[in-house]
């Protein structure tokens, strides 16, 4: 007889599709979480596998794009009304808080994923009512289908928003691919609340570049900076020092800066008129009849004059629909003091500011308002940094509108990578130095011949593949930077870093570039070349003939096209691959791990074969021989694994991060090892993965997928073959 749900008592299993339930990580908080590497599952994109955006945008009427978007800026819905009829300004928040949340640091966040549509970022407050304009946009995306992405939909509203109000933009590259999960890989702080003091984030909040890396912003949620101040408190000198810091970490110099903050802040307002606790929840928080929408204001009557986001209310000039050099004129022509918004938030207005320099009020052209200024706009003005760019830019109204243009370029396109990946028919013709340049490389020469140079300079196995690993290791899927094309790994910063071994660098090059002289190879695809034969070599001296994939045409980047300072943070401080991190850190070593894996497009799987290949080719830095299991060092076994997976050892700490691998029944240490060793043998994932690669019948797949792993490394950054 079956049991039937009376009483009350729930059919479902509760925690098993909730956020209730206990996961994991929750039972065991210091487990390694490998959610990182599995974040963007085939299984969560709708598309299928045969879709490639980047083709299907090709076909795309972007005239009719154009068009179509032109009309919908100025066709306010009664919904959501447009401030004084024209959705400009909503529509440059969102690509701007879209593109605002990149980080040089580690080259996450940013606009290029179309991640603002799902959480934390759909919900956080400083993109307060930006669900509003993703809304908006819909009938456009709904048109225009699967030939554009939200990612690419987000930031060029942006652009034909300025386009509409008067403002030529530099330009605008397709090319953005949507995912369609939240980027769990994102660090975005470790408070619980949003708008928690930012002194949480600062060692010490009078000086913010004591900021936490990689963090960008001076307060969970927020995109940069408080608009009312520090903490809330007014106090435009310090705004100044932390807009300059925020700014910094995203590689932008305080002209930049200034001329963002001046063009962003030519158009469009800022929103407070009414009661914020009025407001329903965000719109995670919200309830399902709200469809996905949150902030719901109950007293907004269809009226854009009772909006309400930020807190601070009005506009920052006299004509908000306008592109023009109003925010000067205003700012440096007045006084300014501060006052309350109606909604309570600290905001800065004019003393005895004329009748007409005031705007209208956004649904009610008979009225008229104070303009506003945020303590970052009073900076603008006060801040020694600022000041004298924003006098130049008044003095020369062209010299303004063109560095806003590239300014905002910057921003927009910061995290795309490379030109050879821009798409479209605005795409602009100048090379820019922090698209990271290179030239396109020389193919009319033979391959083989150049491997055979390699060969005859006796480099070793640990020479020739750890060269060409540390000049790949530095691609970052996040902003598509650094990897193998240009071999920068011979200009500064990065020949000097730590990690790449540098007299055994010089050494390497030395060679390399006579060779690359010899046969018209560039030296980047010498590097790549003497990697790929160290495999080839290693792997034959195990009994593998295998034969590495590899492209031709890398190029040679020059210091001059070479932003140096942006590329420091590109350093890595750890190499889980080569066994070595810079000093001990709060983060366990195979957490550090896990962070390039990603960052470099890794699999677990992947990770897994790689290292432990790495490791029997006798790649460690400095020559250490942690984790080295195996007696055939040098040849492409699968030592690693097998040594590792055998319970003929046993594993005892040693201090340091350092264990000894003993032998049960002699006692005797047989190897060393460190925790990123031996993470593969104790994460009962990592582990499964370990012991396919140990077993009896699975040396020629170990074979097989190390250099399918090596090859994808190399290629990383091959965006000039790629679609």
């Amino acid at each position: 007889m079956s049991q039937n749900n009376g009483g009350g008592k729930c059919p479902v299993m509760h925690g098993g599709s909730t956020a209730h339930g206990q996961d994991n990580t929750s039972w065991w908080p210091e487990s390694l979480n490998l959610d990182i590497l599995h974040q963007h599952d085939r299984k969560t994109d709708p598309m299928g596998e045969d879709f490639d955006y980047r083709e299907e945008v090709r076909k795309l009427d972007f005239d009719a794009l154009k068009k179509d978007m032109h009309e919908l800026m100025t066709s306010s819905q009664d919904w959501w009304p447009a401030d004084w009829g024209h959705y400009g300004g909503l529509m440059i928040r969102l690509a701007w808080h879209a593109a605002g949340t990149y980080r040089l640091a580690d080259g996450r966040g940013g606009g290029g994923t179309g991640n603002q549509r799902f959480a934390p970022l759909n919900s956080w407050p400083d993109n307060g009512n930006l669900d509003k304009a993703r809304r908006l946009l819909w009938p456009i995306k709904k048109k225009y289908g699967n030939k554009i992405s939200w990612a690419d939909l987000i930031i060029l509203a942006g652009n034909i928003a300025y386009e509409s109000m008067g403002f030529k933009t530099f330009g605008f590259s397709f090319g953005r691919e949507d995912i369609w999960h939240p980027e769990k890989d994102i660090y975005w702080g470790a408070e619980k609340e949003w708008l928690a003091p930012s002194d949480e984030r600062y060692s010490n909040v009078e000086k913010p570049d004591t900021m936490e890396n990689p963090l960008a912003a001076v307060q969970m949620g927020l995109i940069y900076v408080n608009p009312e101040g520090v903490n809330g408190e007014p106090d435009p000198i310090k705004t100044g020092d932390q807009v300059l810091e925020t700014f910094a970490r995203m590689a932008m110099d305080a002209e930049e800066t200034a001329a963002l903050t001046a063009g962003g802040h030519t158009v469009g307002k800022t929103h407070g008129n009414g009661d914020a606790e009025a407001l329903g929840p965000e719109p995670e928080g919200a309830d399902v009849h709200e469809q996905g929408l949150g902030w719901v204001n109950p007293n907004l009557d269809g009226k854009a004059t009772n909006a309400v986001t930020s807190g601070i209310e009005g506009a920052w000039t006299t004509n908000p629909t306008q592109f023009d050099m109003g925010y000067f004129e205003l700012l440096f022509g007045y006084e300014w003091e501060l006052k309350k918004s109606p909604a309570g938030a600290w905001q800065w207005e004019p003393v005895d500011i004329k009748e007409e320099h005031k705007p209208v009020d956004t649904t009610d052209p008979s009225k008229r308002h104070n303009p506003i200024m945020t303590d970052a706009d009073m900076a603008m003005k006060m801040h020694p940094e600022f000041r004298p760019f924003c006098e130049k830019f008044m003095k020369d109204p062209e010299y303004f509108k063109d560095c806003f243009a590239r300014a905002w370029f910057k921003l927009t396109h910061r995290d795309m990578g490379p030109k050879s990946r821009y798409i479209g028919p605005e795409v602009p013709a100048e090379d820019l130095i922090w698209q990271d340049p290179v030239p396109q490389g020389e193919t009319n020469y033979i391959e083989e011949v150049v491997k055979e140079k390699i060969d005859a300079a006796g480099l070793t196995i640990n020479e020739l593949v750890s060269t060409a690993w540390d000049s790949a290791r530095t691609f970052r899927g996040s902003d598509m930077r650094g990897g193998a094309n240009g071999a920068r790994i011979r200009l500064a910063p990065q020949k000097d870093w730590e990690g790449n071994e540098p007299q055994r660098l010089a050494r390497v090059l030395t060679v390399y570039e006579q060779i690359s002289a010899d046969t018209g190879a560039s030296i980047a695809d010498v590097i790549v070349l003497g990697g790929n034969l160290g495999v080839e070599k290693a792997a034959k001296a195990a009994g593998h003939e295998v034969h590495v994939p590899f492209l031709k045409g890398r190029g040679d980047a020059t210091d001059e096209m070479t932003d140096a300072e942006s590329f420091e943070p590109l350093e890595p401080l750890a190499d889980g691959f080569r066994n070595w991190q810079k000093k001990e850190y709060v983060v366990k070593p195979e957490e550090m791990l896990l962070d390039r894996a990603q960052l470099m497009g890794l699999t677990a799987p992947e990770m897994t074969v790689l290292l432990g290949g790495m490791r029997v080719l006798g790649t460690n830095h400095g020559g250490t021989k942690h984790g080295v299991f195996t007696d055939r060092e040098g040849q492409l076994t699968n030592d690693f694994f097998v040594n590792l997976t055998d319970m003929a050892y046993r594993w005892v700490p040693k201090g340091d991060n350092v264990y000894d691998i003993v032998d049960r029944k002699s006692g005797n240490a047989r190897w060393t090892a460190t925790r990123v060793d031996l993470v593969f043998g104790s994460n009962s994932i990592l582990r499964s993965y370990a012991e396919v690669y140990a077993q009896d019948d699975n040396e020629d797949k170990f074979v097989k997928d190390f250099v399918a792993a090596w090859t994808k490394v190399m290629n990383n950054d091959r965006f000039d073959v790629k679609k």
